[in-house]
C-alpha cells in the first residue's frame, strides 16, 4: 500500500503567508479571529511561549492587509465580504531582551523604522513615544484608513528583570512611555491586539488604556492558541498514524503517549484539552518524544524567582487557589504562582464552582521532567552532568526492580558532591529524591496523608507502589518500623500494585545515604 503524502509541518514558521504559500499544515483559527475583531477595539491575550501567539498575530496582519487569497478554504473566507486593506503596524518585542535602558530605546526606534519603511513613511524623531504617535497619524493620513496595531510579546523586555528591584522599574517606564500614545491615537486606530506571556498590571504598563479587553481566561477563546485534542485527532490524524508507524506502536498507544507528554493545558474552565503546538509539531516531524519546549530555552527569570521565593520542587504543582492568585500582575508579586501559571509551568486542572477554587498543577510529563532538570543543580551544585548520568543508571536499576543497586549508585554519587545548603536536613533529601524520581518520569508525591500519619514519598511504577520513609542520622530499620507501626500500607491496599516499603537513613556528616532497607 502506497504511503499517504503528508503536508509539510510548519515547524519554526511563524508567518501565516509562508505557511499558506508553502502549503503547510494549518490548524484553522480564523473563526476566533473573526469573533475577536468584533469583540472590541483593544484586545489582550497572554499565553506561554511557543504557543502560536506570533502566528496568530501574523494571521491578523494578513487579514487586515486584505490578503483574501491566503484565506481560501478557511472559516473567515465564508463570512468576510469586504476585505478592506488597512495600514498595519507590527511591533514585535520578542528580541528586546537583556537590554539596558538606552539599548531598549534604540531597539524600539529600530522596530518603528522597519514599519516606516514598509509603509513608505519617514520620520527623524529620536523619542520612541513621539515616533509611534507620528507613525500612527502619518499612516492614517497617507492611506485615509484607520491603523491596526499588533504588538507581539509586549512584556519580553521586562521578563528577565522581573526579579530585579532596581532594573524592572526603569525598563517598565520605558515600555509604559512607548505604549502611551495608543490612548491618544484612538481616533486613528481600527484595532489593537497585544500578546504576552505574563500579565503586568494595566496601571504600570497601559496606564491610560482603560478599555483593554483581556480574553486570556474567556472560555470562548480557550483554544485560540495551541492545538486541541479534537483538532489533533481530526486535522492531524494522518500524522498520528505516521508517528505510530515510525515508533512501531499502535495508533492508540501513540495518542496516549502524545497526551502524556504534550497535553494537559487549560487556560480557563471548562476548557478543551490543549496541546503545546511547538512540541506536538516537532514530535510529528521527528517521530520522537523529546522535551522540545524546555529544549528551546529555560527562562532564567523563572529559576531565579523559584530561588527567591524558596519554592521546593514538590510544591510547584498541586495548588488550590482563587483566580486572583494566578491571573494576577507579575510585578510586585508576593508568591510565585502568577509567574508559574502565566509562563506555562502550571496550568488549570480542575475548578470548583461553589468555592471558586482552581486546582493548578504541572501540565504534563515533559514539563515536570524539564523543571526537575532545571532544579537539580540546586541539590548537586556543579556536579549536574555526573548527576544526570547517575540518575539514568538509577532508572535502569529501578526498571530491573534492583533498588539496592539504585541506592548504591546514589550513595556513591552523593559522596562526590560538595556541601550544599541545608544538606543536614531531612527535607533537603526528601526534595532531592522527589527531583530524581520525577526525572524518572514516574508518578511521585511527598507528604502523602494517611489516617495515621504522612508518608514521606510515594512513587508508582508499572510494577509496584513504593512507600519511602526517610530518617536523618538514625537507621533504615527505624524508618521501616515507622511504616509498619503506622500501617501506611493499608491506605494503598486497593492500588492493584504490590506495595514495597523502603526505609532510608541519611548520614548528615558524610552527606549521603547511610543505609537503606527494602521490604514487601
Amino acid at each position: 500500500m502506497e504511503k499517504k503524502q503528508l503536508k509539510r509541518l510548519p515547524v519554526g514558521i511563524q508567518t501565516f503567508s509562508e505557511v499558506i504559500d508553502l502549503d503547510c499544515l494549518y490548524i484553522d483559527k480564523t473563526e476566533y479571529i473573526w469573533n475577536m475583531i468584533h469583540l472590541g477595539k483593544y484586545i489582550f491575550l497572554n499565553r506561554p511561549r511557543r504557543f502560536g501567539k506570533s502566528l496568530l498575530l501574523s494571521t491578523l496582519q494578513a487579514y487586515y492587509e486584505g490578503r483574501k487569497d491566503l484565506f481560501k478554504g478557511l472559516f473567515i473566507e465564508t463570512v468576510e465580504k469586504d476585505w478592506t486593506e488597512y495600514p498595519v503596524l507590527r511591533l514585535s518585542m520578542a528580541s528586546g531582551k537583556h537590554m539596558e535602558k538606552d539599548q531598549l530605546e534604540r531597539y524600539l526606534l529600530n522596530i518603528l523604522q522597519e514599519n516606516e519603511r514598509r509603509l513608505g513613511i519617514s520620520s527623524d524623531s529620536k523619542d520612541p513615544n513621539v515616533r509611534l504617535k507620528n507613525l500612527i497619524f502619518s499612516a492614517y493620513e497617507k492611506t485615509g484608513k484607520k491603523v491596526v496595531v499588533l504588538i507581539d510579546e509586549y512584556d519580553a523586555p521586562l521578563l528577565d528583570v522581573v526579579h530585579e528591584k532596581e532594573t524592572l522599574p526603569v525598563l517598565r517606564n520605558v515600555m509604559r512611555n512607548f505604549y502611551s500614545p495608543l490612548k491618544a491615537s484612538d481616533p486613528y486606530l481600527e484595532f489593537v491586539f497585544l500578546t504576552g506571556i505574563t500579565k503586568f498590571s494595566q496601571l504600570s504598563i497601559f496606564s491610560e488604556l482603560n478599555n483593554l479587553k483581556n480574553i486570556s481566561m474567556r472560555s470562548d477563546y480557550a483554544a485560540v492558541c495551541g492545538i486541541t485534542e479534537d483538532e489533533m485527532l481530526t486535522q492531524m490524524t494522518d500524522y498520528i498514524d505516521d508517528f505510530a508507524e515510525a515508533q512501531q506502536i499502535t495508533r492508540e498507544e501513540a495518542i496516549e503517549g502524545l497526551k502524556q507528554q504534550y497535553d494537559g493545558y487549560h487556560f480557563t474552565w471548562p476548557s478543551p484539552d490543549i496541546y503545546n503546538p511547538f512540541s506536538l509539531l516537532n514530535a510529528f516531524q521527528d517521530h520522537d518524544y523529546t522535551n522540545y519546549w524546555f529544549g528551546s530555552g529555560t527562562p532564567t527569570y523563572l529559576i531565579e524567582m523559584l530561588r527567591k521565593y524558596n519554592v521546593v520542587p514538590s510544591k510547584i504543582g498541586g495548588r488550590l487557589v482563587l483566580a486572583s492568585a494566578f491571573d494576577a500582575p507579575t510585578e510586585n508579586i508576593k508568591d510565585i504562582t502568577p509567574l508559574l501559571y502565566q509562563s506555562g509551568y502550571i496550568t488549570i486542572k480542575e475548578y470548583d464552582r461553589a468555592s471558586k477554587l482552581y486546582t493548578l498543577d504541572i501540565p504534563n510529563t515533559k514539563i515536570r521532567v524539564g523543571l526537575m532538570e532545571s532544579l537539580l543543580p540546586n541539590y548537586v551544585n556543579e556536579f549536574y552532568v555526573e548527576g544526570g548520568t547517575t540518575i539514568g543508571c538509577m532508572y535502569l536499576a529501578l526498571l530491573k526492580e534492583d533498588l539496592d543497586e539504585m541506592f548504591r549508585l546514589l550513595q556513591s554519587y552523593l559522596l562526590t558532591v560538595p556541601y550544599c545548603d541545608n544538606a543536614n536536613s531531612e527535607g533537603h533529601y526528601q526534595q532531592l529524591l522527589y527531583v530524581i524520581f520525577s526525572l524518572f518520569g514516574r508518578y511521585v508525591e511527598v507528604e502523602v496523608h494517611t489516617p495515621t500519619g504522612r508518608v514521606d514519598i510515594v512513587m508508582k511504577t508499572a510494577k509496584a507502589l513504593y512507600l519511602f520513609e526517610l530518617k536523618l542520622n538514625m537507621s533504615a530499620q527505624a524508618a521501616i518500623n515507622q511504616i509498619d507501626l503506622k500501617d501506611y500500607s493499608s491506605k494503598f491496599a486497593l492500588s492493584g500494585l504490590p506495595i514495597v516499603k523502603v526505609g532510608i537513613n541519611f548520614d548528615p556528616e558524610r552527606r549521603t545515604i547511610g543505609d537503606w532497607k527494602v521490604t514487601t
